[in-house]
């Protein structure tokens, strides 16, 4: 058995198998999933797990170089974007618009829905590298 960090078996196949550049979503509990992106669904009820739960977690296990947020994010959940550009403090910010974000949801790995549910509690995570 696994002893420390994801124990989702999911999410720490997927991490390991990231290369540099590729993508990941940790989108709320109503972010459209595209067809053929890998949905990996952690929502248990409203609110469970969070998306901050979930970010900080991630983060943990996984090299991050960059992040792409919606523009409406910035007007509609201020509060969850400082905390969010808290953890991302060294990455690097991309800001589209929120038809543009869902756009891109198609080329990510996968999609990890969360039980969020305030409005645009979404970001993408561009892998980095660790040398």
């Amino acid at each position: 058995m696994k002893k420390t960090g994801i124990i989702n078996s999911e999410l720490s196949g997927l991490i390991s198998l990231l290369g540099h550049t590729d993508t990941i979503v940790i989108a709320d509990s109503g972010l459209p999933i595209p067809s053929g992106v890998k949905r990996i669904d952690l929502a248990l009820k409203r609110g469970v797990p969070g998306y901050l739960e979930t970010l900080e977690t991630i983060l943990d296990e996984m090299q991050v170089e960059a992040y792409t947020i919606a523009d409406e994010m910035k007007l509609n959940n201020s509060e969850l974007l400082d905390q969010t550009e808290r953890l991302l403090n060294e990455a690097k910010k991309h800001s589209v618009s929120h038809e543009q974000f869902k756009a891109m949801t198609q080329q990510a790995k996968a999609v990890i829905r969360t039980g969020e549910c305030t409005p645009y509690a979404n970001v993408i995570l561009h892998s980095g590298v660790t040398f």
